[in-house]
């Protein structure tokens, strides 16, 4: 780690503040274009983040200042089960993060002369005197009881609502991609602004050197879980490459393997996955809000696996299957052979130039 009091941390005369939640690699991930277009205007850009996602931004920005930052460290359930009280019982965590965030903020906003925040969901890193903003693709957080749905909602703006303005990482049109999440009845009383599609990785030709490409990503334990029940199915699929990249950026070793069709990665930097996806003619993964997006963006077949309990997922599974877009399948009830069957049948709709709007991220700073 670098010596934060002694660094030079650049002569821009904007300094911005990048904070990606740590509830998964899509937080950070999805950030990366945004702190593209930020260095691509001159701006000075310092990251916020421990763990596996200071990893991920860090290999992407060796250049960018990296403050310690603790994250929430929710740990999902074993069971999807016992998800939501797992989660329910983790609330306290998550208030307490958002308070010591408060605090942080203001430390940090005063030693490093900040212009500009943005936050990816983490609630505590709003400033009064600082615009700031907040990224989400959930302003509709499901649970298992309408009731819930709104109290927790009512909760979520009053934390958003004391930022400047808010960011949606999907298309403002009825023809979207997160549903009832992204466009709810009633938004926030800030400025909300939609992106399109926010992905570090992008459409590109090539020649398909593996008939499946598994990425694993999420919380523990589930992510284990999930590569434990790839694992046992691999083994029995008939031709082709296969190919696994296990969403462990901090992992050394790569665990042995004796299928000689199966070729396995712990991580892979944006542009090598980029290459490896492209590569690919299906796509296994979470449905995860960033892995939907990098599958639109690359314009690719998918089998969708949501996290079991988690309602988001399920949701966006359902969503997304019902239209047409991927195939869903569950966890508990995996039968690969035959979901990839389905997937393969598919047929892609049309490739739209879907790029995110740069020019909402250029106006902000010119704002600051």
């Amino acid at each position: 780690m670098k010596n934060l009091e002694n660094i030079n941390i650049g002569t821009s005369e904007k300094r911005v503040l990048v904070a990606p939640l740590d509830w998964g690699l899509g937080h950070a991930t999805r950030c990366i274009p945004i702190i593209e277009q930020l260095l691509s205007e001159k701006i000075t850009v310092l990251i916020a983040a421990e763990g596996q996602t200071a990893a991920i931004l860090k290999e992407a920005f060796p250049e960018c200042l990296l403050l310690p930052l603790r994250g929430y460290r929710i740990r999902y359930s074993s069971s999807g089960k016992w998800f939501s009280l797992k989660l329910t019982t983790q609330i306290p965590k998550i208030f307490f993060a958002a308070r010591y965030e408060k605090k942080w903020l203001k430390q940090i906003v005063k030693k490093y002369q900040i212009d500009g925040i943005i936050s990816d969901n983490r609630l505590g890193l709003s400033h009064k005197n600082v615009p700031s903003i907040f990224i989400t693709h959930q302003l509709h957080i499901l649970t298992e009881n309408r009731w819930l749905d709104r109290i927790v909602q009512r909760i979520n703006y009053a934390y958003i609502n004391r930022f400047s303005s808010c960011w949606i990482p999907d298309l403002a049109t009825e023809n979207n991609y997160a549903g009832t999440l992204s466009h709810p009845i009633k938004k926030p009383a800030i400025p909300v602004h939609y992106l399109g599609v926010l992905s570090r990785l992008q459409f590109k030709e090539s020649d398909i050197k593996y008939r499946v490409c598994f990425l694993l990503s999420g919380p523990e334990p589930q992510r284990t879980i999930l590569e434990t029940a790839l694992m046992a199915q691999i083994k029995n699929l008939d031709g082709g490459s296969l190919l696994m990249v296990r969403g462990l950026p901090n992992e050394k070793e790569v665990p042995s393997n004796s299928n000689p069709q199966l070729t396995i990665y712990n991580h892979q930097n944006g542009s090598m996955l980029n290459m490896l996806i492209s590569q690919s003619e299906l796509v296994v993964c979470r449905s995860g809000y960033s892995s939907v997006m990098d599958l639109i963006a690359c314009h690719k077949k998918a089998i969708l696996i949501p996290t079991p309990g988690q309602t988001e997922q399920m949701y966006l599974a359902k969503h997304l299957s019902k239209n047409g877009l991927f195939v869903a399948a569950l966890q508990s009830d995996l039968n690969l052979s035959d979901s990839i069957c389905s997937a393969l049948a598919m047929q892609m709709p049309e490739r739209n130039q879907l790029d995110w709007n740069k020019l909402i991220v250029s106006n902000w700073i010119k704002s600051i």
